[in-house]
């Protein structure tokens, strides 16, 4: 049985992919940093572990001794939050050093899986793939530009395995409630016709999957032999907020009165195709079925 360390294995990937990888018989352990019992998944052996403490994470892989660890437990800001808060920095690549430090003391042929973020192209608007050169804009985009660098280097240096995923927004039940779509389900569940009006005004596009599909592909990249420097995970396509609210409007057969006439407006998303010839990834769900699960759901 092959052993899976998940760091943030109480985030939205974390609960997803912990499920999909008990499903397919691996032994998932799930590093936390607080206990939720409701996002407790059956098969799954929760750790608390330091990430900023060396010691702490050394001894835990050299204890388990797994084959593959996906590094989900980083900070995750909001747009509100980018503005607010300025450094996402310094703790969040501290841990990253010592987990790829930890890695090279134990065992080199540990895989190791680490998120990037769409945020690292910073303000291009258009379709960018694996080959677009990286042009962070704000401390949390850097932090996750400055972590691939430091962990390519590595690799290169010592042989290791590890690859990063470059990931856009994905929603599910499971994702966090600061977000946009939770923030827009919770206005349709309490019918708050005004945020849902303010949110529609604001013409907002970009690309958008499901979470679960996501989550499908880094268990693909687990799974396989592959040892890519980085592999973007998208819809490959760009969605429009106001599709999904007008969906919602007709599923929900909710009245309210709105200018539908849309204008075009770019945006940065992903082009998918290496990960679905390589990984042989499949999209089987999109946003508008997660956005009838939130609803559902919340």
């Amino acid at each position: 049985m092959k052993k899976i360390i998940i760091t943030g294995a109480n985030g939205q990937d974390g609960v997803i992919l912990s499920k999909i990888l008990i499903k397919n018989n691996f032994k998932v352990f799930g590093i936390t940093k607080i206990k939720n019992k409701k996002k407790k998944i059956k098969g799954v052996t929760y750790l608390r572990c330091n990430l900023n403490n060396f010691i702490d994470i050394n001894n835990l892989i050299k204890t388990l001794k797994p084959n593959c660890i996906v590094h989900l437990g980083s900070e995750n800001p909001s747009y509100k939050e980018l503005k607010k808060k300025k450094d996402f920095y310094h703790k969040n690549l501290i841990a990253i050093k010592n987990l790829i430090n930890s890695i090279i003391l134990n065992d080199k042929k540990i895989k190791f899986i680490f998120p990037g973020s769409s945020q690292m192209y910073g303000n291009l608007k258009k379709k960018v793939s694996e080959k677009n050169k990286f042009s962070p804009t704000n401390s949390y985009a850097k932090f996750r530009v400055d972590g691939h660098n430091f962990i390519m280097a590595y690799k290169r240096i010592y042989g290791l395995i590890i690859t990063t995923i470059i990931l856009f927004n994905h929603d599910s039940i499971y994702r966090n409630k600061k977000f946009i779509l939770p923030r827009l389900i919770k206005a349709f569940k309490n019918k708050d016709l005004k945020f849902i009006k303010s949110i529609f005004n604001l013409n907002i596009c970009g690309d958008f999957s499901h979470a679960e599909d996501i989550c499908n592909a880094i268990f693909l990249l687990i799974k396989s032999g592959k040892n890519l420097d980085k592999i973007i995970l998208s819809s490959n396509r760009l969605t429009y907020l106001n599709d999904i609210i007008k969906n919602l409007l007709i599923k929900n057969k909710i009245n309210l009165k709105l200018d539908y006439k849309f204008y075009k407006k770019n945006n940065i998303f992903g082009n998918n195709n290496l990960a679905k010839k390589t990984l042989n990834w499949k999209i089987k769900k999109n946003i508008f079925i997660a956005s009838e699960e939130l609803l559902k759901n919340f």
